[in-house]
């Protein structure tokens, strides 16, 4: 059970490790801004991802490819202004860190140096090792990221669960032993079968956060727009709606489109008065100034 001072306190990637060992489940969603970081570091979220999934939850694209690094340090500095105590991992965007490793610790220090994040996620298995390698020799915190990895949608052919194959499968474990030897704290699991999520699980001394992966992970993370129902676009499978704010915000502005056009918005108690004595100088003063400038012409 968590203390009062633990509450309060900066999550690090120790805790993460340190839940795992004690079975206390990790709870992370993503924010994007300033408000919504706010709102989920109050609601004692352990942490928050800055995910490239702003791309199409926020920005208006088809997958998250088209994001850029400077796209992702604006948000990251937003959110960081919002969360105090969550941990804040910025999520290295398509082609940020796969061209080289002098490109990845680049980037993953960007995140770091610009945007106070606290950790970087970035995606795939044994052929990012050397890239998590030199991250983590500059003394910055690495997620891995497996099963359906956004940035290889064109690859998979479409948003399709990952891991259903017994050679598929097997990759996939091979793939999550191998971050967890680089020297990753963490790992998101992301839509693979949920008997697999769990045997990695099983398996790994860090802890698995899983979206899409089933119950037995040792945390699990979703989009926030997708968990509010902000996201109109479509609903994941395994994603579950605790509100729909879009619905909300929807019927909000179309009560505020009709109060203003039956001038019924605004009222007297979101006016502001002058008092009837200074209204009756500038009365005289403007027909004073309009009499001036008569004569003037």
């Amino acid at each position: 059970m968590e203390t009062a001072a633990s509450i309060n306190r900066k999550v690090t990637p120790q805790d993460f490790l340190l839940k795992k060992q004690k079975g206390v489940p990790l709870t992370m969603l993503t924010a994007y801004d300033y408000p919504t970081a706010l709102a989920v570091d109050r609601a004692g979220i352990d942490s928050i991802l800055v995910g490239d999934s702003l791309g199409m939850v926020v920005l208006g694209y088809d997958t998250t490819l088209p994001v850029t690094m400077d796209e992702m340090i604006h948000h990251a500095k937003a959110a960081a202004r919002g969360a105090k105590r969550a941990l804040l991992i910025g999520d290295l965007p398509f082609l940020s860190y796969q061209t080289s490793v002098e490109e990845a610790l680049r980037n993953a220090g960007r995140f770091i140096k610009e945007a106070q994040m606290d950790a970087i996620k970035l995606e795939g298995g044994q052929e990012q090792i050397s890239k998590i390698k030199a991250i983590l020799d500059a003394g910055i915190p690495v997620v891995g990221h497996l099963g359906l990895t956004p940035q290889s949608v064109r690859k998979f052919g479409g948003w399709k669960t990952q891991g259903k194959t017994a050679q598929a499968a097997l990759k996939i474990l091979r793939d999550a032993e191998a971050l967890e030897e680089a020297g990753c704290f963490a790992l998101v699991l992301e839509s693979i079968p949920s008997r697999l999520a769990a045997l990695i699980s099983r398996k790994l001394r860090i802890p698995t956060i899983g979206i899409g992966a089933g119950n037995a992970c040792d945390g699990q993370v979703l989009v926030t727009h997708d968990m509010l129902g902000l996201f109109d676009r479509f609903t994941p499978k395994f994603v579950r709606r605790y509100a729909n704010l879009y619905g909300e915000i929807e019927k909000a502005l179309q009560v505020y489109k009709k109060e203003v056009q039956e001038r019924s918005f605004p009222q007297e108690q979101h006016s502001f008065a002058m008092p009837d004595e200074e209204w009756k100088k500038f009365n005289a003063n403007s027909q004073n100034h309009r009499r001036i400038k008569s004569l003037a012409r």
